[in-house]
This record gives C-alpha cells, sequence and structure tokens, in this order.
C-alpha cells in the first residue's frame, strides 16, 4: 500500500469532474440524450445524491485497480506477499532494495496516461462493446462511452502513476 493512499480517493473524483465536463450538454451531452433516449425531464427522476456517492464509491474500486496497473512496482508486494510484511524478512529486505534502485523507474504523469489508455482500448472498450451489443445499441453508443473512458482512465493512470509513494517497509 502506498505511504500517500489518500491519492486514490482524489483519483476517484476524475470520473465525476471529466463526467460533468464531458457529457454536458454542449460537449457530447446532447448526443449521449439522444442515444439513450432520454429527456431533460427523465433525467431529473433519478435520485442524484444516491448515483453520486454509488459512482464515487465504484471508481474508488477502479482507481485502485488503475493504480496497480499503472504502478509496476506494486506488483512486488503481491508478488512478496505475505513474507513482506514479516518485519526483517528476505522479501523485505529484498523489496527495500529493489525499491532504492528501481522505485522510480516508470513513474511518470505520461507513462501513466499511457497505461490508462491501454485499460480503456483493452478493458473498457470490449466492456461498452459487449454490453452495447446485447443492448442493441448502435456505434455512437460505444464510441460516446469510450471516449469518456479513454480520457478518464488516461488522467487517473497518470495522476496515479506520477503521485503513488511506496515507502520501505519495516
Amino acid at each position: 500500500m502506498p505511504i500517500n493512499w489518500y491519492m486514490y480517493f482524489v483519483a476517484a473524483l476524475i470520473p465525476m469532474v471529466i463526467g460533468s465536463v464531458y457529457y454536458h450538454p454542449k460537449l457530447t451531452g446532447n448526443a449521449w440524450m439522444k442515444v439513450n433516449g432520454f429527456t431533460e425531464e427523465s433525467l431529473k427522476e433519478g435520485n442524484m445524491p444516491v448515483i453520486l456517492g454509488v459512482s464515487f464509491l465504484l471508481s474508488i474500486l477502479l482507481a485502485f485497480m488503475i493504480g496497480n496497473f499503472s504502478v509496476h512496482q506494486s506488483a512486488l508486494i503481491g508478488l512478496l506477499a505475505p513474507e513482506i510484511f514479516e518485519t526483517g524478512s528476505q522479501a523485505q529486505q529484498d523489496f527495500n532494495q529493489f525499491m532504492n534502485s528501481y522505485g522510480d523507474r516508470h513513474r511518470s504523469f505520461t507513462h501513466g496516461i499511457a497505461h490508462g489508455m491501454t485499460a480503456a482500448v483493452f478493458i473498457a472498450l470490449p466492456l461498452i462493446g459487449i454490453n452495447a451489443l446485447f443492448e442493441r445499441r448502435g456505434g455512437k453508443y460505444v464510441w460516446i462511452h469510450f471516449g469518456y473512458w479513454l480520457i478518464t482512465l488516461a488522467l487517473m493512470g497518470g495522476l496515479l502513476c506520477a503521485t503513488l509513494k511506496y515507502g520501505p517497509m519495516n
């Protein structure tokens, strides 16, 4: 677990911020409403506190996944578990030595963007596409949502890759 674990919660705000801009009527909002058969009135029927609260909780889960996907060093913890959590263990010493030598490799905003975009193409696009096929939605539906997830996951990956810090285990 990174020492600045709160960054997962910061990253979980990104889907909401991007969504409020991306799905605005002056960008893709009108097209999104049309492909979903929504009206201004039907959108007012939703319970926004519940929608936003659950969306934030799900975005926290997403942030954990994107953080692990974007920061290669996080894989070491899983690889060396459970011994890494035993004080003074060989696994803990190996982890600390490795992080001292290589802990800063591939830790940039642009590297995280690349991983976020990869997740969008290889995870989000297939999920959106499969759902769209069974829901009998068209390509416009897929591309509207894919654009949102491409931007969102790229920014989440960039932020987490650039900011998550793994301290020495002891």
